[in-house]
């Protein structure tokens, strides 16, 4: 395979994830065939499989029920926080300056986040990737993967079938190294810096789609 179509493997990967990490409104569940065939086009492999489990429970889930779970896990348990640098800076002042590397990163890449977003959550770094931007949007996930690791590890204890979508990114990223796994030991051991004052908070439900605006 080659690096274009490995990347183009990877875009679909990502920009399919980027839609299922949104709010599970009715667009979600009317752009179920779409999604079906994206996950075909992938052929066999995890991330693959992992898209059409989540797949498979979308279909046997009601939009209120699975709508209420979202908001349950994502917006009300601290550990299931899908904004990464959650995970290195938590509430503590450092937050502002990790956020600004994400915003010049998706400048840079041609993209401007919409108004209410913030560009760490990672549905909107998906989506960069999705909309062509694979290395700059790969590039930002290994920088946190001890993060997302800890992510999964919350989502399955909490048997949400969104660990599933979680699962199918990592898979598209290089193996756990050693300097990764031991800050993953240690941020489950420590748990995010503590909170200071003067912060947004975490919790703000993102729309499913349209993260990111072209710069032009």
């Amino acid at each position: 395979m080659s690096r274009a179509d490995g990347d183009g493997r990877v875009a679909v990967t990502h920009q399919v994830a980027s839609v299922l990490l949104g709010y599970p409104d009715e667009r979600l569940y009317q752009a179920r065939p779409v999604l079906r065939e994206a996950v075909a086009g992938l052929g066999d492999g995890e991330a693959a499989e992992r898209l059409a489990a989540f797949l498979d429970h979308l279909d046997a889930t009601p939009q209120a029920e699975l709508a209420a779970h979202y908001v349950d896990v994502f917006d009300f348990k601290r550990r299931c926080c899908p904004y990464l640098t959650y995970y290195t800076c938590g509430d503590t002042r450092r937050r502002g300056m990790a956020l600004l590397r994400f915003k010049h990163a998706f400048r840079a890449a041609g993209f401007e986040i919409a108004d209410g977003e913030l560009p760490d959550h990672l549905a909107v770094v998906c989506e960069l990737s999705g909309r062509g931007a694979v290395r700059e949007a790969c590039r930002l996930l290994r920088e946190h993967r001890p993060g997302i690791e800890l992510l999964l590890r919350a989502l399955e204890a909490e048997g949400s079938p969104y660990a599933h979508v979680v699962a199918a990114v990592l898979a598209t990223l290089p193996p756990l190294g050693v300097r990764d796994r031991e800050a993953l030991y240690r941020l489950a051991a420590q748990g995010p810096p503590a909170e200071e004052v003067g912060l947004e908070p975490y919790g703000v439900t993102p729309p499913p789609v349209a993260h990111l605006e072209e710069h032009r």
